[in-house]
């Protein structure tokens, strides 16, 4: 009898290249914007960093406890150095926290529609995910708290992104905190572990508020923060894992030894030192932003209201919405798209970027109907 065949892990798949949409559409590589990733238009002045010399040198691994970042990190997100784990991005951050806290057999809760890499992640370990639907755009894309707490009962994990992405909907950390307090209570009544409830806050600068001081009531919580989007610094690939130590206990367990390279580490110090950069780039997305919803507003698209970096656009059908994607694909715009069996399948997912990029969007909108 032949041996079953193993069973496909599933993948994130990537966005494709700018050289390949370059030559798909034989467009110079340089006209090709990307609407379509969440990242800054413009990377922070860290020239100094790079021009001087690193210690340990680069020939040597990085310190394996990366003291300066994590003290750097700990004073901006005003937490203990001991409540750190750096990791190589958010995602590296994810990975672990589902290694850490899911096995085969295990349930993980997730409030759909969201980040892929939460499904991803959990169903690599071989966990059974129940998708909970937030609340529809007339509620803002809320979270549906009394559907995830039943959810969660029997659970092992439950993930949250606030801001959400792909939406733009922001939960305040006072829902999040009666949502920690409901899983709580049922996990004591039924004298059963409290499962992990990991809040992914890869937005969380541009609303300037957090669910960090919930983990003194629930010591369950982790929440995830990277460099990428406010800092402008997607490129380095650093993030962090943040509870309480008990909590971060088992997640170290499974970190790689120096996942995040000494450059990387060094310019992540650097910017976190200087809170003044990524409050200037939060400053002129947010007023791009504005601008940016406001010009489609009134040539008939209809964007929702966002509080990251990026504005979700809802056409009359999937169909309009794809036929909108390929038009822009044609100027070298490159918009985010989502599966013709996906909740969001009628959207398209707008970065914001440049005043400049962002004209050259709203130029092009003008001839695509919505």
């Amino acid at each position: 009898m032949s041996a079953a065949a193993p069973q496909k892990l599933p993948a994130y798949e990537w966005e494709p290249t700018t050289d390949f949409l370059a030559a798909r559409y034989g467009l110079a590589r340089e006209s090709i914007v990307r609407f379509d990733v969440n990242t800054s238009p413009l990377a922070p002045d860290l020239r100094d960093v790079l021009a001087g010399s690193f210690d340990p040198p680069l020939c040597e691994y990085p310190p394996s406890d990366y003291a300066s970042l994590v003290g750097a990190a700990a004073a901006a997100y005003e937490v203990m150095p001991q409540e750190l784990l750096p990791t190589a991005g958010a995602d590296e951050a994810l990975d672990l926290i589902a290694r850490a806290s899911l096995k085969e057999g295990s349930v993980a809760v997730v409030a759909a529609p969201t980040y892929a890499m939460y499904r991803i992640v959990s169903e690599q370990r071989r966990a059974r995910v129940i998708a909970v639907p937030r609340l529809g755009p007339e509620s803002a894309f809320g979270l549906d708290i009394p559907a995830l707490v039943e959810a969660a009962r029997g659970a092992q994990m439950v993930w949250l992104c606030e801001p959400n992405n792909p939406t733009g909907a922001f939960e305040a950390p006072e829902r999040i905190g009666e949502l920690l307090a409901a899983v709580e209570s049922d996990a004591l009544r039924d004298r059963r572990e409290a499962p992990v409830v990991a809040v992914d806050e890869a937005y969380a600068e541009f609303v300037g508020r957090t669910a960090l001081p919930l983990r003194r009531d629930y010591p369950r919580l982790v929440v995830v923060r990277t460099l990428s989007k406010a800092h402008a610094l997607a490129g380095i690939r650093v993030g962090f894992a943040i509870a309480r130590p008990e909590t971060l206990a088992p997640i170290l367990s499974f970190r790689a030894p120096a996942s995040v390279g000494t450059v990387s580490a060094a310019l992540a110090t650097a910017s976190l030192s200087r809170p003044e950069l990524a409050a200037g780039n939060v400053a002129r997305i947010a007023a791009q932003r504005v601008r940016l919803a406001d010009e489609l507003t009134a040539i008939g698209w209809r964007p929702y209201p966002s509080q990251a970096n990026f504005i979700l656009v809802r056409f009359t059908s999937a169909g309009s919405a794809a036929t909108a994607a390929e038009a822009l694909l044609r100027k070298g715009l490159v918009p985010r798209t989502f599966g013709i069996d996906h909740p969001l399948a009628d959207c398209l997912r707008l970065t914001v970027r440049s005043a400049e990029e962002n004209d050259r969007l709203i130029d092009a909108a003008r001839g695509i109907p919505a």
